[in-house]
């Protein structure tokens, strides 16, 4: 392989690395907020308007930055009733295949983010709620974690083809 290509890989996957390790700790940020709402409403008697929706954004952010992690990790769902008994390098020339179509659909999820997250900003869009707070952080995030499964996916495209070429990416 290249050394470029063997570079681009590296990269791509030491930021998905550590975009993933840091938004495994939303997951604590959403729960301290989320207990906070609860101690308001039971103690105080006062609900927190924006706790709710501040918990679903931050759950949409976990799950949409640290797609790409999993990706890397091989941590996706996947039927292994046959896969797993597959030779390592069938299982690459399999997994070259169809992450052509993975790609196919992230490129065009992502211009619809890009899409959406223009729309947001240059209307400034706000959700429909009582704290009524600005879109555009949100969709900024879903659309950058999307630009980051591209490029974990086509990392993985270049692994299984040095895989298949019997020359593995370490």
């Amino acid at each position: 392989m290249p050394s470029a290509l063997i570079a681009f890989v590296r990269t791509v996957d030491a930021v998905n690395y550590r975009v993933g390790r840091v938004a495994m700790y939303l997951f604590f940020v959403m729960g301290a907020i989320l207990l906070a709402s609860t101690a308001s409403r039971i103690f105080l008697g006062v609900p927190i308007n924006w706790a709710l929706e501040m918990s679903q954004f931050l759950l949409s952010a976990y799950y949409l930055l640290g797609g790409a992690y999993a990706l890397q990790l091989d941590q996706h769902v996947r039927m292994d009733l046959f896969y797993s008994q597959v030779a390592a390098r069938k299982r690459a020339i399999t997994d070259a295949f169809t992450i052509l179509f993975v790609i196919f659909y992230i490129v065009v999820l992502l211009m619809g983010g890009l899409s959406s997250t223009k729309y947001a900003i240059q209307y400034g869009q706000k959700n429909y709620s009582a704290w009524a707070p600005p879109l555009w952080p949100i969709k900024s995030v879903m659309t950058v974690a999307i630009f980051l499964m591209l490029l974990q996916l086509i990392s993985t495209f270049i692994k299984d083809i040095a895989i298949w070429r019997g020359k593995p990416i370490t």
